[in-house]
């Protein structure tokens, strides 16, 4: 709707024109500040200037109505015009809100440790990865979805070593000298127990062992990852491994000297990275000659960015957040244009449950683990409360206000609405074909408005999507889910003058819902 409206005023305005959206319908169905913008150059004061064009824009067919009020210009759509989109919507499902663009968006989200199970607070920022790539891809971009595993380092012979100090405490009962540092849970005890089935028990008598059992551990856990990412609909495109990156490390820090990015200082090398708006340098390689972690998202980025996409999209944790410029300044003496690669933070999340604190889960060792939570509320309610809030923001909520139903229940609320349309069609008697051409004609104002919100959804994901908040979409379900249960209680619909037309509108609006879950990964259901 936004473009052909935009195409008509391009008519009579040179220049940017911003389209706005009335907190109340009634005032209009989108508004423009344009006057205001156009005052100094036209010398005119804004009231004079949207007086001005509305006289010339009530010629259009398109318009109902066009007001000017203080110097904004507020338009209603003709419902002939709405009418006619509703109908192609209607003909066109698998294309209702799509977009055409043609940028290749390489887009990198959880890549979790892989030393244990998934937590809440990986699952955040899985299903707004997830959900973006879905909404991407609708709108037409390339997509490639990526998992960056973190398989090189301390943490993975860490992980091999916990499984083995666990299994001689088990298994032989040893005095054990457990390290500063170690993975605990019972998910530790479950690899000892499957790596004594698999290996033998004489594994755990010498600890040259140790690297085997982490490369086995570590893939054990990557197939856990994959299998709780799966239970939630996730799934990636790649699974880069930082272990196989390693390999061009020398050529990636050749690179850097001879770019001036690294000096050596106390047996060190630092990225000068205060050159380019970070607080201090960093170290990349120890006094040891180890690689820091740093080390290995510049080879990581430096490999993403010789795979030539238009934008790069990282979705990390809120505490990566100092990681950000030291990257960005990687990347830029490394020779690539920094702009392109855009970081989303995604804040912790805190959960409860009949209002007191979620139970920490004792196989992770004082984590919830995202599988506890999916087998407590399940995929659709916990993607649709992690979407509801701007990821940067702290998330808060009670898993038990996913259990009733009734509109305290955000997602109940929402299927509902689109189980109570199907069901005004059983008792009809119709199918769509039956009522799709009928005109939609001398419509009062709630038929009117509630037809102009359902298709609002092309305008309302494109704003989601480019602005990466997705709780617009969420925010847009629930209130379309309110208009149709009240138009549903307010008006009687079967066995009417206007049982077709009403039929066609909440056709529409069951569209929305149902093409709006669908792209943050939610089936609307038919049946209540």
């Amino acid at each position: 709707m936004k473009k052909k409206i935009l195409n008509v005023l391009n008519e009579y305005i040179d220049g940017e024109i911003v389209l706005e959206k009335p907190k109340d319908i009634n005032f209009g169905h989108f508004a423009t500040p344009v006057a205001f913008s156009l005052a100094k150059k036209l010398r005119k004061s804004p009231v004079i200037i949207a007086k001005e064009l509305c006289e010339k824009l009530l010629k259009e067919d398109i318009f109902s109505s066009v007001e000017a009020v203080k110097g904004y210009i507020n338009f209603k759509l003709e419902n002939e015009f709405l009418d006619k989109f509703a109908t192609w919507s209607l003909q066109n499902e698998n294309d209702f809100a799509k977009g055409s663009n043609n940028k290749k968006i390489l887009l990198e989200y959880v890549s979790a440790n892989p030393t244990g199970p998934l937590h809440i607070g990986h699952a955040r920022g899985a299903i707004l990865g997830d959900s973006l790539c879905k909404i991407a891809r609708h709108l037409g971009y390339e997509v490639t979805s990526e998992y960056y595993v973190n398989d090189a380092g301390n943490q993975i012979y860490l992980l091999g070593l916990s499984v083995f100090l666990n299994a001689q405490d088990n298994f032989f009962d040893m005095d054990i000298d457990w390290p500063d540092e170690y993975y605990r849970g019972s998910y530790i005890n479950d690899l000892a127990c499957e790596a004594r089935d698999n290996f033998g028990v004489d594994i755990f008598t010498d600890n040259t062992n140790v690297k085997l059992l982490s490369d086995w551990a570590k893939d054990k856990m990557l197939e856990l990852i994959k299998s709780n990412l799966k239970e939630c609909g996730i799934e990636f495109d790649s699974f880069v491994s930082e272990k196989k990156l390693y390999e061009k490390w020398d050529e990636v820090f050749d690179r850097l000297k001879r770019n001036g990015a690294i000096y050596e200082k106390d047996g060190k090398w630092w990225l000068n990275s205060t050159k380019y708006n970070d607080e201090k340098d960093r170290v990349v390689v120890r006094e040891d000659k180890r690689a820091t972690y740093l080390a290995g998202d510049i080879i990581y980025h430096d490999d993403k960015f010789k795979r030539e996409y238009d934008e790069y999209i990282n979705i990390w944790g809120a505490d990566h957040h100092g990681y950000i410029e030291r990257v960005r300044a990687a990347i830029k003496f490394l020779g690539y244009d920094e702009n392109k690669l855009e970081v989303i933070l995604s804040q912790m999340v805190s959960l409860l449950k009949a209002g007191e604190p979620y139970k920490m889960s004792k196989r992770a060792g004082n984590f919830i683990l995202m599988s506890d939570v999916l087998e407590d509320i399940g995929s659709d309610a916990l993607r649709f409360v992690f979407l509801s809030k701007k990821s940067d923001t702290h998330l808060e909520f009670d898993v038990d206000m996913f259990k009733a139903n009734d509109s305290s229940n955000p997602i109940y609320y929402i299927n509902y609405a689109h189980a109570r349309i199907n069901q005004l069609f059983e008792k009809s008697n119709k199918k769509l074909k039956d009522i799709l051409n009928v005109k939609l004609d001398n419509l009062n104002s709630d038929a009117e408005n509630l037809l102009f919100y359902s298709l609002l959804l092309p305008e309302v994901i494109e704003d989601a999507f480019k602005q990466r908040a997705l709780q617009k979409l969420t925010e847009y379900l629930k209130i379309l889910a309110s208009f149709i249960h009240r138009f549903y209680n307010e008006y009687r619909i079967i066995a009417t003058e206007e049982e077709d037309k009403y039929l066609k509108i909440l056709s529409t609006s069951a569209l929305s819902i149902r093409v709006g879950l669908k792209l943050i990964g939610i089936q609307a259901k038919y049946k209540m």
